[in-house]
């Protein structure tokens, strides 16, 4: 191995001073020399999917000093994509992507850390973190904490996050539950530490590290409450300092390949439309050219193998049971590309490793849930860069589907037009000014979607909008509408009463109006006034790109 990067703090009579502050953190003389760990945490007590961290840490932080290394933690913010739901909170998820990659990055170049273990588990913190991995492209190795256990209930019913709270309080609004039960969905819906039961965003890119050959193998799904959790947490600590020895770095592992690789297992799964922004995001970072017609290039000869809640039966801990992500890939064994992994064994040594796989969780692809992949693309003259819809989510029925707009220019004046009863079968709900500058931000629309399921509108009612939606969404919920709302694109133009055309089969989205009356009101078309003027997220208004190249910051 070259010079370790710790030594420009720890070798040499020019770096007493460093030395001193070193030891007075307890470090003693003779760990100076041993290859430096940062162990970058975002445990916190507000977020169920990272209170369980402080345990993982230690199992970390032993494996560090079996493998004879010299660790350090530092912490990471997270927040709560489910707290920060439906109020001014949520303008501050996507963001901290941003932030959370520029703190990791600062943290390991001001301190010079040989390598980093990137503690994490819930939908920004991961991809933040995989961002200033291949950005620093020093050794580094992914700990998700992992999945919760679903509630449990009379006769075998299952209770999740998502369904047991976000459709309950609509099912409650339009009397279909009552309130005694309403209080047992809240009580039960999350019932241990992890990340949120279902294939939401959190699993999706926990899944996609594993995938992309970022963690050790079963890391994705393995439980949070579970042994196998921890001892990979120690294995992993061990291993980053191999890594370190060897000069392993990320950008040799985040090939084209392993970026392909991940996008066929996300549609095989029918994961989070999220996924597309953040592996985007990754993309840019490891300097891999990555465009947005790829998902749905590999979308269209990718089957769904896997039906997965929230559009699905099965849960995470099913999954895991059911082989994880090895078994996902000896499924797609004739569509995977091989590729080196973080973890030793390349890609298609993990799936010759494969014994067996429970097919009634992770279907053949001789007997696919679906013949297409989970996400697609959608374009047309409403949505000119594209469009995301999680089609795995979506019934049959409203794969194709033509209705009237109506147009509200935030989240919360579509909630107030939801729950007041004013949304009505055959609209096409338009939210707009939600995008990346416009929100900004770029927030999740659970609320909004999750109340259309739980009123009975997901077979009679579209969504549409320049933001972006839970993991935990489905039904005819298209977002990330490229150009946004913002930047003057055609959903800004959009009246109420148009005319809206779906057509997922023929990856379509179409504003029925004529070309010289939507001229008209572009040169008509003016800016509203900004959401949000002061704070951080101004200035992030101003540098945020669209999100069909991944919602990044250029400035």
């Amino acid at each position: 191995m070259s010079q370790k990067r710790s030594h420009m703090i720890t070798q040499g009579f020019e770096r007493t001073p460093h030395r001193a502050l070193l030891k007075g953190t307890g470090v003693p003389q003779q760990q100076m020399d041993k290859p430096f760990i940062g162990i970058a945490s975002s445990f916190t007590d507000l977020i169920p999917g990272h209170i369980g961290m402080r345990d993982l840490e230690r199992f970390i932080e032993k494996g560090v000093h079996s493998g004879g290394g010299h660790s350090f933690i530092f912490g990471i913010p997270g927040v709560c994509d489910g707290i920060a739901m439906g109020h001014k909170g949520m303008h501050y998820s996507l963001p901290t992507r941003e932030l959370i990659a520029d703190m990791v990055e600062s943290i390991a170049e001001a301190h010079r850390l040989d390598g980093l273990v990137l503690l994490t588990n819930c939908d920004k913190i991961t991809p933040g973190m995989l961002m200033a991995a291949a950005r620093l492209d020093i050794p580094c190795i992914v700990v998700t904490a992992g999945p919760m256990l679903t509630g449990t209930g009379q006769e075998g019913r299952k209770f999740s996050f998502v369904s047991d709270t976000f459709e309950a309080m609509a099912k409650y609004k339009a009397g279909v539950i009552d309130e005694q039960e309403l209080m047992k969905c809240e009580d039960k819906a999350c019932p241990t530490a992890g990340s949120c039961q279902g294939l939401f965003t959190a699993n999706t890119m926990a899944i996609l590290t594993e995938t992309l050959g970022m963690s050790l193998v079963r890391c994705g799904t393995s439980l949070a409450v579970s042994s196998l959790k921890r001892r990979i947490a120690f294995a992993s600590g061990e291993r980053i300092v191999e890594l370190v020895h060897n000069n392993i770095t990320p950008r040799q592992i985040l090939t084209r390949a392993a970026f392909e690789n991940a996008i066929r297992v996300d549609l095989a799964l029918g994961g989070s439309s999220n996924t597309v922004l953040h592996l985007l995001a990754i993309a840019s970072e490891a300097g891999v050219d990555l465009p947005l017609e790829e998902f749905d290039r590999l979308g269209r000869e990718t089957p769904q193998l896997a039906s997965m809640n929230p559009g699905g039966k099965h849960f995470m801990e099913d999954l895991d049971a059911a082989g994880g992500v090895p078994g996902v890939l000896f499924q797609l064994r004739d569509r995977i590309n091989d590729n080196p992994t973080l973890t030793g064994p390349s890609v298609m040594e993990i799936v010759a490793s494969v014994a067996e796989v429970d097919e009634d969780v992770i279907h053949p692809t001789s007997d696919p849930v679906r013949a297409e992949g989970g996400l697609a693309i959608l374009s047309g003259n409403l949505a000119p860069l594209g469009a995301v819809v999680k089609q795995s989510g979506v019934s049959e029925k409203m794969m194709t589907f033509e209705g009237r707009a109506r147009c509200f220019d935030s989240e919360e004046a579509a909630m107030a037009a939801l729950m007041g009863g004013q949304v009505v079968a055959g609209d096409v709900v338009v939210i707009r000014y939600e995008g990346p500058k416009g929100g900004p931000g770029m927030r999740e629309m659970l609320a909004p979607t999750a109340t259309l399921m739980g009123l009975g509108l997901g077979d009679s009612v579209a969504l549409i909008t320049d933001g972006r939606f839970s993991g935990g969404t489905r039904g005819p919920c298209i977002g990330h509408i490229s150009p946004e709302a913002a930047e003057g694109g055609p959903i800004a133009l959009v009246a109420d009463g148009d005319r809206i055309c779906l057509d997922i089969p023929n990856r379509k989205l179409e504003l029925l109006v004529g070309e010289q009356e939507m001229a008209r009101r572009q040169a008509a078309w003016q800016m509203p006034e900004a959401k949000i003027k002061g704070g951080w997220l101004a200035r992030y208004a101003k540098v945020v790109t669209s999100a069909n190249t991944g919602a990044i910051c250029t400035g």
